[in-house]
């Protein structure tokens, strides 16, 4: 039997949205009704899509009531994963005429090839990571040119004047495709995935054309989007027992608006696959569907409100007499606007849980922002409901690709802290450790490596864990992690020593060090790093990239990072089974196909759905419409028609958010065109803000009550005994910083892998000083500039490696040390220095405590310089390389250190220097490097000689006045004189009382 002899009038019928278009199917495969009955083993069904494919073996299994039964066989068409070549090989009713194709080339090693062309290139410098991420553009720029049969000699028609000068060199660039490429397909024995799918579908079509096969052929949910499909969609249509079933065709579309459909139009995509069909609209037939369940009331029929909706804009001024959209067509559909992303995820978790009080009910969130999907996730994870993301996730943002990212990161940054931390951290991270050991080990080996960054590799590491351990003391346990990490990451971080290696050997002493990093202390590193599905997804991964990297150019260590890492991103893990039975979140090529009880459309904001069109590094808009590819238009279009399916089910929720990430949003163009026609037909949404409002009660607390601001009342015995001159302007001016620095023993952390900030530029010019007055060293000697300059390299260390420090601090250092000699020469008979960085301590007494147990407070200090006068007297100067403290800060008693220092020089509180007959002068040296590099402030409260007693006398009943256990220690009494954002804010709760004001409470 020929084509010629098969139905003259195509077999094609259409499902209309809203109705579930898999389960119709499945009630005719059991029950036939359009065909002789036939054994449901013997036919042939055909989807768009794997996931397509699984919804119709579920529509099977419901539809047969969960009786066992032999199912149809159900293939993807238009997959383009290489692997889902089904459509040949054993179909034997059309064996013997399918040509026998080269196979695909794997999707990776086709982007490692084409990367490699693109490095080759000395016209285009890109790091290997760069380089990926343009093979997986040029992959996607080969695939859509073969899907839509446009040759790359098309390429020589592109006129090189019409373009920018960069769009030019691309241009030539391209001659990777038409030249090399060929080439290395050739020479692999292979063809490129959109290719050889083309070439299959096409000859299938062209077979069944000519011999029919002898079991039924159905297409089903598939709107034709690739040439090739359409193409065997006509040649299905017409075998005598073939049959099209179109997902929603729009029959109800006036003709006038039909004609003029354009490409962002939900139906546009239809009306192509029509028109390769050869069949006119109306010979569309309506698939019989079941009927529904006795005590369920009908589907409401949104299908004019959809019609009117997405109108295209020829004919948008029929709105001007909308008829037929009534409130009743409303019905089930309701509408959340959230003020935040984060609001938006929480109120579709509530109306996910609410779905499972109802038994049996099922929901379904459906969304193209998978930043929204994983919010959702993680909001219904807060009651212990497990749903996976459909769309999948990147194996990059997965446990096993994120731990091999970090192992890879670590090694690269020669055990920098905060690499090796993250590392140490994560989970399947074990060491041959048992975990809570582990734990508390890299605990402690976080608060020892905080601060600027120690030299590299375990040397460094090592040296810096014993210099910050307390009183000296080496903290065994945690060198012993150090090192036997250090020896885990050995095969890597020696790779990484030299220069390019083979990308082969980087990726074996990867594998070599994660694993033994992953093993614990009982399993392996290989039984913990590649199970599940991440692990058995990366293990895939890997045996690929071992096996293609054979005959890739060396790689730069360097690259390696980051080119693992975008390897990992490109990859994406899909659960092997669903988490929930009832709750899914689907992306929108997912939730073709299916439905669920309530559906909701998140995220529908301009730029997400629909999504913005994917930036081409290769070709600009003009230049592929010139090349001949279709326009982004089409996916618009796509996007429509999918939401326009799902916006026709029973029950739909529509929600958005009006900032994402902080940035406002527009609410996408389907919404603004819904608004317009309710808007127009005098109709409102129904809203479903009690969602948020439920989402906002759950989130808040029971009970909240407006505290005052903290003061707690500690026992006598918990309070301080040693203070610091600093401190004790603390004492007064923020007496909770001092509660939580020595009764609670609270101190903040640095940061990991610090930058170089003011306090080390400020140590660093402090210590260059006085090692330089240490040695006594002539000002005025020849090479007195040189030995301070050197003290200067050996204060700033490792960060002048910094090209910020050297570029910035160092110059201001050197401007520093010409002002310091110079003052110190010009000083020469008049002030001599005496002591430099010099400690000194005096007891003040307090009254005995309530046990009679001493209860004297040690105040103690550090003095930056020392200098005898020409009269014998003293002078003491504090270097500032920031602010001076001002005159009014000093007069309140805020700065007391300089005056206090002053007071414990008269009560011989330093080593080696004589007690002075009178107080000592002092003096601010500011120290900038800038214009002037140096200058001597004396502020005139400091000139009085009476300063150092009267900060003595108040210091002394300050320090007696807290050490009463009824003395309160308030935050921040005087805010005026306070530092504002220090590191205990939050401890004090200022956001909480400084607004609302409120008493402080005692023991709070």
């Amino acid at each position: 039997m020929t084509g010629a002899d098969a139905a003259s009038v195509p077999h094609v019928f259409t499902v209309p949205a809203g109705r579930p278009l898999a389960d119709a199917v499945a009630a005719e495969v059991l029950a036939p009704r359009l065909m002789p009955a036939a054994a449901p083993e013997r036919l042939l069904l055909l989807l768009p899509t794997r996931r397509a494919c699984l919804a119709m073996r579920e529509a099977l299994l419901r539809q047969s009531g969960g009786r066992p039964l032999l199912a149809p066989r159900i293939l993807p068409i238009g997959d383009l994963d290489p692997d889902g070549d089904a459509l040949d090989g054993d179909l034997g009713w059309a064996e013997a005429t399918l040509p026998v194709l080269p196979p695909a080339i794997a999707p990776l090693r086709r982007q490692l090839l084409l990367a490699t062309q693109i490095r080759a290139r000395k016209d285009l410098p890109v790091s290997a990571a760069q380089a990926l991420r343009l093979a997986a553009a040029l992959a996607r720029l080969i695939d859509l040119a073969h899907t839509e049969r446009v040759g790359f000699d098309r390429l020589a028609d592109l006129v090189p004047d019409r373009l920018a000068g960069h769009w030019q060199r691309t241009l030539d660039f391209l001659a990777i495709v038409t030249e090399a490429w060929p080439q290395i397909l050739a020479d692999e024995g292979t063809l490129d995935p959109a290719d050889r799918r083309d070439q299959m579908l096409s000859a299938l079509a062209r077979a069944w054309g000519e011999r029919p096969p002898d079991v039924p052929v159905w297409v089903v949910g598939s709107t034709g989007s690739i040439p090739a499909t359409a193409e065997l969609m006509a040649a299905v249509a017409r075998l005598p027992q073939g049959r099209v079933v179109l997902p929603g065709l729009d029959r109800g579309l006036d003709d006038e608006s039909w004609e003029g459909l354009d490409e962002s139009h939900p139906q546009a995509g239809l009306k192509r696959l029509l028109e390769t069909l050869k069949i006119a609209r109306t010979e569309v037939a309506d698939w019989p569907l079941p009927p529904p369940p006795r005590d369920e009331r009908p589907p409401p029929d949104r299908s004019r409100l959809i019609r009117e909706a997405m109108r295209p804009p020829a004919t948008t001024d029929a709105w001007r007499d909308i008829s037929g959209i009534s409130k009743h067509d409303l019905e089930g559909l309701t509408r959340l606007d959230c003020a935040t992303d984060r609001e938006e995820a929480a109120a579709i978790a509530v109306a996910m849980r609410e779905v499972l009080s109802e038994k049996g009910r099922t929901c379904a969130l459906i969304t193209a922002d998978r930043t929204l999907a994983r919010r959702v996730e993680a909001a219904l994870g807060a009651w212990q409901i497990e749903v996976d993301d459909s769309a999948g996730r990147p194996l990059g943002r997965t446990g096993v690709g994120s731990f091999l990212r970090l192992v890879a990161d670590a090694a690269a940054a020669r055990l920098g802290p905060l690499a090796l931390l993250s590392l140490l951290k994560h989970p399947l991270c074990g060491a041959l450790k048992r975990r809570a050991d582990l734990a508390r080990w890299v605990r402690r080996l976080d608060v020892l490596l905080r601060g600027p960054r120690p030299a590299p590799g375990l040397e460094g590491l090592s040296r810096a864990v014993l210099d910050a351990a307390p009183d000296g003391r080496a903290d065994v346990e945690v060198l012993d992690l150090v090192d036997g990490v250090a020896g885990f990451l050995r095969p890597l971080t020696e790779a990484f020593a030299g220069g390019p290696a083979p990308a082969v050997d980087l990726i074996r002493a990867h594998l070599r060090a994660a694993a033994a990093l992953a093993g614990d202390s009982e399993q392996s590193g290989d039984d913990r790093l590649w199970r599940g599905d991440d692990g058995e997804q990366a293990a895939r991964l890997f045996a690929e990239l071992l096996e293609v990297a054979e005959n890739l150019p060396a790689l730069d260590p360097a690259d390696y990072p980051l080119w693992i890492s975008e390897l990992l991103a490109q990859e994406v893990v899909r659960p092997s089974h669903g988490a929930h039975p009832r709750l899914f979140l689907w992306g929108t090529l997912e939730a073709r196909l299916q439905t669920a009880d309530l559906v909701i459309l998140g995220g529908l904001n301009e730029g997400t759905w629909p999504a913005d069109p994917p930036v081409d590094p290769w070709m600009s808009r003009p230049m592929r419409a010139e090349f001949g590819l279709s326009p982004p238009d089409r996916r618009v279009g796509l996007a429509a028609h999918d939401f326009a399916q799902a916006l026709a089910s029973p029950k739909v929720l529509l929600t958005r958010a009006k900032r994402v990430a902080g940035t406002p949003t527009v609410a996408s163009r389907w919404l603004l065109r819904l608004d317009a026609v309710l808007a127009r037909c005098g109709l409102e949404w129904t809203s479903a803000d009690h969602l948020r409002d439920w989402a906002d009660a759950l989130a808040a607390p029971e009970r909240s009550t407006a505290r005052g601001a903290p003061a707690p009342c500690p026992p006598q015995a918990a309070r301080p005994l040693r203070l610091s001159v600093t401190e004790i302007g603390d004492l007064l001016g923020d007496p909770y910083r001092i509660y939580a620095k020595h009764v609670l023993g609270l101190r903040p952390l640095d940061p990991l892998d610090a930058d170089p900030g003011a306090a080390e530029r400020g140590n660093a010019v402090h210590d260059a000083l006085a090692w330089f007055l240490q040695q006594e060293i002539d000002p005025q000697a020849p090479d007195a500039r040189d030995q301070l300059l050197e003290f200067g390299r050996r204060a700033f260390g490792r960060s002048l490696d910094d090209p910020r420090v050297a570029a910035l601090w160092w110059p201001r250092f050197v401007a520093v040390g010409d002002w310091v000699l110079a003052r110190q020469a010009d000083r020469i008979g008049q002030a001599d220095p005496l002591a430099a960085e010099i400690a000194g301590a005096a007891m003040v007494e307090r009254p005995p405590g309530a046990d009679g147990t001493d209860r004297a407070l040690k105040l103690v200090c550090r003095v930056d310089r020392i200098d005898r006068l020409a009269d014998g007297g003293l002078e003491i100067i504090d270097y500032k390389t920031g602010g001076v403290p001002s005159n009014p800060q000093i007069a309140a008693g805020f700065q007391p250190q300089l005056p206090l220092e002053a007071a414990l020089a008269l009560r011989g509180a330093f080593e080696g220097v004589p007690l002075p007959e009178s107080p000592p002068r002092l003096a601010y040296w500011r120290l900038t490097g800038g214009d002037p590099a140096g200058e001597e402030i004396v502020p005139k409260d400091l000139a009085d000689p009476e300063a150092a007693e009267a900060a003595w006398a108040g210091m002394a009943a300050l320090v007696a006045r807290f050490d009463r256990e009824d003395a309160p220690f308030l935050a921040r009494p005087t805010p005026q004189f306070v530092s504002r954002n220090t590191d205990y804010d939050l401890l004090e709760r200022i956001k909480e009382w400084s607004a609302g004001g409120g008493d402080g409470e005692a023991g709070s």
